[in-house]
């Protein structure tokens, strides 16, 4: 268990050290572009695929049904990698705190019913570029985080470091709407991870 939560944590400062790139680029995107903040953001899921971290998007897919509490462990240990890097953040001379907070009021403007459902093709994004991983083809890990920060989806982690670096008292303000949303974030998301176990059954033995 020590060592799931150890591998969860960095698997949470990985997604934070990209989204740290995303929202940076984002400040400066006369120079870079939205685009290129995007695929820089692919260096977290790919540091997660190449150590073998656990990621709550990286395990939601392929986990049992008793294995459910394991799955939090993991959710609580990516959080708190996301805080740790939401903390270096607040170092940058960089106003990655603003950057954060336009993010997290989009979300807020969708509410939880939409942010829900748009971290549902998130999820099964996530599940689909690891599959791809395990069998060797890393091209969909460098295509799916781009592809799902373009089209606006909900990603639960990516969201965890966005409100570690957003400002307290922003935090404070909204606090039970940020909370509703993240949930439904959490929710979507698991969804999306196995939503190929719920369409086409049979194509779980193809993710194994």
């Amino acid at each position: 268990m020590i060592r799931l939560v150890r591998s969860s944590i960095l698997a949470g400062i990985a997604i934070g050290c990209g989204g740290f790139g995303f929202l940076a680029s984002g400040i400066q995107a006369e120079t870079f572009g939205p685009l290129f903040g995007s695929i820089l953001f692919s260096f977290g899921l790919m540091t997660v695929v190449a150590y073998k971290l656990a990621l709550y998007t990286g395990t939601a897919g392929f986990i049992k049904k008793n294995e459910i509490g394991r799955l939090f462990v993991i959710l609580g240990g990516n959080i708190i990698g996301c805080i740790c890097m939401g903390l270096i953040s607040r170092c940058s001379p960089m106003d990655i705190q603003s950057a954060a907070q336009n993010v997290i009021n989009l979300r807020l403007e969708r509410g939880p019913l939409c942010c829900g459902l748009l971290g549902i093709p998130c999820g099964f994004m996530m599940t689909t570029a690891v599959t791809f991983a395990r069998k060797q083809h890393y091209i969909p890990l460098l295509l799916a985080v781009p592809l799902f920060i373009v089209c606006g989806f909900t990603h639960c982690i990516a969201d965890a470091f966005y409100y570690s670096c957003a400002p307290i008292a922003f935090l404070k303000a909204h606090i039970l709407q940020i909370i509703t949303v993240y949930v439904s974030i959490v929710l979507g998301n698991l969804i999306g991870c196995n939503l190929y176990r719920i369409v086409v059954p049979a194509l779980a033995k193809v993710a194994e």
